[in-house]
């Protein structure tokens, strides 16, 4: 069924929604998706848009013509299905971008074990996980400075970080949850790591009625993998985020039935956390579990609860009966084997039910819109002293001898205040007193550091530099915040 030929309902109860078929299993989980929503009585006015890859090959470099922009400026919610995006360079993340123009910065992904009935090691788990979802590495600022270096840059700021930390605990707090774990990497990345701990820390303290505790992402997430358990809700920044939601997933009993949220402060986008699946696009096998579940959490955002509830209960019983698509069949635990639209079928059929193994869930009585994003934040500390105490070029330079490099650097820096502390080759302290054996590559962090030097001094070090024959890709201005260093030392 399209969605334009769904039955016309009561204008003044329907919610005006955006829906996108997507790729791939797009179009036929998407239309599951709707017959369920329909039977199940959800009030919805729905725009329909073209968005992925045929916009894509069609010249739209963001997968998202200006109409369907158009749609979702209006709407504010968006039903998307999963989206091909094609390979080659010059094409740009719909999901990113989406993500970032409409200020949706909380993905949330719950994932819960329906064991026995879905196979998994770990029947007790019961995760969500609170994504920050604009900033991190996918901000997306890359760049080639040499012939054997390229950077991305990472970008924390604090407001980021506050949003979705103060999102985390609001949303625990709202659900019922217990406890709220940080896991970040910031004995590593002391400065953007290291704030996204300090904010949390600060935030947190504003709960005392719910636990927290951090953890190094890489622990946690073996710890995750090992012992779900353990956890309730996970707040991280971006990429790491992405990484353990799907691992959260999986260990569930399958990414296929897994759905996200993305939240901000006026729109939000609702999908399943798989990708599109072109090879078993049009064979009828595709689990549209994962859609249906952003679907639930979707009504739940437009405060149409009931039916919500109606749908996940029923689908609960589906489950528990052992009515599986090809994804989660097991011989020892399934009944049946269905497609995508008799699983479909299976769910309307069951509306009304409520599981009897199973939890079943009770959506009627909560918060009209509880995926609500909190607008509160602190406000902002006076700000501190800032004061200029070096700058950081960095040369694309291919000679060995480092000695010589240093020699033509510090001829270069005479009458700036600034002076030649250490030369650095993937962070590694390569001059003074560098050891032989350091692996270098053409890419050089060269530090200088004077004693309250002029505002102009780096600029004047740079035209010097460059004067001298070096090639500048690179500049970092070097600052202390009330006196204390606002870079990262140097290793070795």
């Amino acid at each position: 069924m399209h969605p334009n030929d769904l039955p016309a309902q009561s204008v003044t109860l329907q919610t005006p929604i955006t829906v996108a078929e997507g790729d791939g299993i797009g179009p036929e989980i998407m239309q599951a998706t709707l017959r369920i929503l329909d039977a199940a009585g959800a009030r919805l006015a729905i725009q329909t848009v073209e968005i992925g890859e045929r916009s894509y090959l069609s010249g739209v470099k963001t997968g998202m013509p200006e109409q369907a922009w158009a749609s979702l400026r209006e709407t504010r919610v968006f039903l998307k299905a999963p989206i091909t995006t094609p390979r080659g360079g010059g094409y740009k993340s719909l999901n990113v971008t989406t993500r970032k123009a409409l200020g949706l910065y909380a993905n949330v992904r719950p994932c819960v074990a329906y064991a026995p009935f879905v196979p998994t090691r770990h029947p007790a788990m019961d995760v969500v996980v609170v994504r920050e979802n604009e900033e991190d590495l996918y901000a997306g600022i890359e760049h080639r400075q040499t012939h054997d270096v390229v950077q991305c840059l990472k970008l924390i700021t604090r407001p980021g970080c506050e949003r979705i930390v103060r999102y985390a605990f609001e949303y625990a707090r709202r659900h019922g949850r217990k406890k709220v774990t940080c896991m970040i990497k910031d004995n590593i990345m002391k400065l953007t790591d290291g704030l996204f701990r300090q904010v949390f820390d600060e935030v947190g303290a504003q709960y005392s009625d719910l636990e927290r505790d951090t953890m190094i992402i890489d622990i946690g997430a073996a710890m995750l993998a090992d012992q779900p358990e353990l956890f309730d809700v996970i707040v991280t920044p971006n990429l790491y985020g992405d990484i353990l939601s799907d691992i959260t997933a999986q260990i569930a009993g399958s990414v296929g039935m897994a759905g996200s949220a993305n939240i901000g402060d006026q729109c939000a986008m609702f999908e399943a956390i798989h990708g599109s699946a072109p090879d078993i696009a049009g064979k009828d096998v595709a689990n549209p579990s994962g859609l249906l579940h952003g679907a639930i959490l979707m009504l739940l955002h437009i405060g149409q609860n009931e039916v919500a509830e109606r749908i996940h209960n029923a689908w609960l019983s589906t489950i528990e009966r052992g009515i599986h698509t090809r994804d989660i069949h097991d011989p020892e635990t399934s009944h049946k084997l269905v497609g995508t639209r008799s699983f479909a079928d299976e769910v309307i059929r069951r509306l009304g039910h409520k599981p009897e193994a199973l939890q079943p869930v009770h959506y009627a009585k909560a918060s009209a819109v509880p995926q609500q994003a909190p607008t509160r934040l602190t406000p902002t500390a006076a700000r501190a002293h800032k004061q200029l105490v070096g700058v950081d070029l960095f040369l694309h330079w291919r000679g060995a001898d480092i000695d010589t490099l240093a020699t033509r650097l510090k001829g270069a820096q005479h009458g700036t205040g600034l002076a030649l502390e250490v030369i650095t080759n993937r962070g590694v302290r390569v001059w003074p007193n560098g050891f032989p054996e350091t692996f270098c590559v053409d890419h050089w962090r060269c530090r200088f550091i004077g004693d309250q030097p002029a505002a102009t001094a780096p600029a004047e070090l740079q035209r010097r530099v460059v004067d001298a024959g070096l090639d500048v890709v690179k500049t970092e201005n070097l600052y202390h915040f009330d006196g204390e260093p606002g870079f990262s030392a140097v290793h070795g």
